[in-house]
């Protein structure tokens, strides 16, 4: 679209400082990520598909909290009810607000609750027409229990969850994120095309889950809050039988600002740990995978009080606007002098409009990180030019990044130089010049 790029010699923002410090990680994968951009600000093969045990729940609490029906209940199914530990202890035939089972998905881990939100959400939206990949002689073959909401068996039900799961993975651009189950157990699965995926994740989409749940999601709030929760009981719907749960993620209660996060384990996936932490207008987020097996139990606290320290330690917002910079002139070609006098080269000013308040771009940056600032613009335009046309693009970037981006414009418009333009410019000067009694000769 543009042809003309500032020069780097001119927009380059030097930074300054010392050499990234390598920190001793117990996790064999490990990020550190800016939540307001999504930038990896410190990395340990974080680009290695690995499973995620139940840091899994985080996509599973999002994903339920974004299509749940308001008052939605959940009945138990035997096949939710026979999940492996941790479980709530739900018996079949139970039934339970999903609000109250957020609080068992998320602070106490239950794997049977996973399920059955899971199967409660899945069914409803394949009876609802979003099938996915369940196809309707699946669904007429599916066997019958006595009640008519379980017409869908469990594991189609929770597959089209999953499912869910997945579209939204996709949805964030997570390219090696796959999920099988939402509980975070170890699974395998085989595609259509007879290739298998197992349950795993990276460290740096991991983080950009979590990003996606504190940051962008339109149930962030709910999200914070039911995370965030120290402790919480409530029964089942007949209130036959009551259940308390605890947080048990630590990482709350370990450094000032503490905001969020979420355990898992399993043998194959090791302790693993998502959380994020905000001070100072700053918010980080750490993911680890395969941090330390059974007697290294608290290696992940470790590694995640290592890396938001770092964060804090190094990184601190600056003021990148540069409101000093002004757009130089576009030539035009083909124009009318707008006086009447020819001047070549012909140019049209340009304009940045950006209004006072919002002259500013803080960003995150490390002491020898840098923000370039790129105009990509056009050389010339050919007449005519209507005021406002835009014609090049200031861009702030940093790395693969653009931080922020804004458009160009003319400042004047320009008319065409063609015969209707010299007619009735001539024309116009001789009926002047004829009002006043003079001649043209």
């Amino acid at each position: 679209m543009y042809d003309r790029v500032s020069s780097p010699a001119e927009t380059f923002r030097e930074g300054s400082g010392e050499p990234r410090q390598e920190l001793t990680l117990y996790a064999r994968s490990a990020v550190l990520m800016d939540a307001d951009t999504g930038r990896i600000l410190y990395d340990k093969d974080g680009e290695t598909p690995m499973p995620m045990a139940s840091t899994t729940k985080i996509m599973t609490l999002i994903t339920a909290l974004e299509l749940a029906q308001e008052g939605e209940i959940a009945e138990a199914s035997a096949y939710a009810a026979g999940q492996s530990k941790v479980r709530l202890g739900m018996q079949a035939g139970e039934q339970f607000y999903l609000s109250d089972l957020y609080y068992s998905l998320m602070l106490e881990s239950h794997n049977d609750t996973a399920v059955c939100i899971a199967e409660t959400i899945g069914r409803r939206l394949l009876k609802e027409g979003e099938r996915g990949q369940v196809s309707d002689e699946q669904e007429s073959n599916a066997p019958k229990t006595g009640n008519q909401a379980h017409s869908i068996d469990s594991k189609t039900a929770v597959h089209a969850f999953v499912s869910k799961m997945n579209e939204k993975a996709a949805t964030l651009g997570l390219s090696h994120t796959y999920f099988v189950t939402p509980n975070g157990l170890d699974g395998e699965e085989e595609l259509a095309d007879g290739t298998k995926k197992a349950h795993s994740t990276t460290a740096a989409e991991l983080a950009a889950i979590l990003r996606y749940c504190i940051i962008e999601s339109p149930k962030r709030e709910e999200f914070l809050a039911i995370t965030r929760t120290a402790s919480y009981t409530f029964s089942d719907v007949a209130g036959k039988r009551s259940f308390s749960c605890t947080n048990h993620n630590q990482f709350l209660h370990m450094m000032e600002g503490a905001l969020t996060g979420k355990t898992g384990f399993t043998a194959k996936a090791g302790y693993c740990y998502v959380g994020a932490l905000q001070r100072e207008k700053r918010t980080f987020i750490v993911a680890l995978l395969a941090c330390g097996w059974p007697n290294n139990k608290t290696y992940k606290w470790a590694d995640t009080r290592t890396l938001m320290q770092y964060g804090l330690d190094h990184y601190t917002y600056r003021d990148v606007y540069e409101k000093n910079w002004q757009p130089e002139p576009v030539a035009v070609t083909g124009g009318a002098p707008a006086d009447g006098m020819w001047v070549r080269p012909q140019t049209v000013p340009t304009e940045l409009l950006v209004p006072a308040e919002e002259q500013t771009l803080p960003v995150l940056l490390g002491p020898e990180e840098s923000v370039k600032v790129v105009y990509e613009g056009k050389r010339q335009i050919a007449a005519p030019v209507k005021k406002g046309t835009e014609v090049g693009r200031l861009r702030y970037v940093l790395g693969d990044l653009v931080l922020a981006e804004y458009p160009v414009y003319t400042a004047n418009s320009v008319e065409v130089c063609d015969f209707s333009w010299c007619f009735t410019r001539v024309l116009g000067k001789y009926l002047l010049v004829y009002s006043r009694g003079g001649s043209m000769l």
